[in-house]
């Protein structure tokens, strides 16, 4: 995973040479992702689903990069005052600017990462750019499938189940299917952190009768997201904190991105797209 730039353009294949199984017909959550973040690792089909999205939330794009900032926040949270190592990204997605291995081993140059993702694409890149990085790996897994994720040769040659684990579960959750059991998915993946484990989560949120205005474009845009990519779940945050588990939250709780230790954000209080983007890191015990 590199910076954004020419790097990772050059990195990127001609459509010519895409592998088949990437198909540029259907949208994909990443590339939908990738375009908010203003990358250029997408297609037609995935900006028309990504200015659909804008109709009905205009701070869209910029929410993206709450996510990104967030990530990086949590990161640096661990790496810096809690010492973390090691770390494990569920649903990584596209290259982009501040990967996790970047700001961790900023801190910390031993740092080590796995990134899991579904997407070919995301393999097509991580593989490619991370030739020449020892301590960092991408594998292609389905977060439906945790166990597989758990089990794979390459994650448990890169992490220490012994020793604390940073857990990334970042804009992931909520394109898992209630019948998915995400839940579950959490637990299973909590299971072998160790005491001094973090596990960090971002998520679309449904604020409900506490911001109706919101709660109303939160339905909208679950429906759009449905409707074109198959996915996309806006929970309460009661369901949300759920994944967390007997996990400890860290101040200040599960709450809107731009509220986790940030410093003063640009990002509009008013918006409705505020209250439907929450975040949250959590200590085991």
């Amino acid at each position: 995973m590199s910076e954004r730039g020419e790097d990772r353009n050059e990195a990127m294949p001609d459509k010519g040479r895409l592998p088949a199984e990437i198909d540029t017909t259907k949208p994909s959550i990443a590339r939908v992702y990738d375009w908010f973040l203003g990358g250029k690792d997408n297609f037609a089909v995935d900006r028309q689903v990504a200015e659909a999205a804008l109709k009905i939330a205009p701070g869209a794009r910029q929410a993206g990069q709450q996510n990104r900032d967030f990530l990086r926040r949590v990161v640096h949270h661990m790496v810096a005052e809690a010492g973390i190592k090691q770390f494990v990204d569920i649903g990584s997605g596209l290259p982009t600017q501040g990967n996790v291995h970047q700001v961790a081993q900023e801190v910390d140059p031993a740092a080590r990462v796995v990134y899991v993702d579904n997407d070919p694409m995301v393999m097509v890149h991580g593989r490619a750019l991370l030739t020449t990085d020892d301590s960092t790996t991408v594998i292609q897994a389905d977060a439906r499938d945790p166990r597989s994720i758990l089990e794979n040769d390459r994650v448990r040659k890169f992490i220490d189940f012994s020793e604390p684990v940073g857990l990334l579960m970042l804009s992931i959750l909520h394109h898992l299917h209630d019948n998915d059991d995400p839940a579950g998915v959490a637990a299973t993946l909590r299971a072998p952190l160790v005491s001094g484990s973090f596990v960090a989560i971002s998520h679309f949120c449904d604020p409900g009768a506490v911001h109706p205005a919101a709660s109303q474009q939160a339905k909208t845009a679950e429906k759009l997201f449905n409707e074109n990519l198959g996915t996309g779940r806006w929970r309460t945050t009661d369901e949300i904190t759920e994944y967390f588990g007997d996990f400890e939250l860290v101040e200040p709780g599960l709450v809107p991105l731009p509220e986790w230790r940030a410093e003063p954000s640009v990002f509009d209080r008013n918006a409705l797209l505020y209250h439907t983007y929450y975040g949250g890191l959590a200590r085991k015990r």
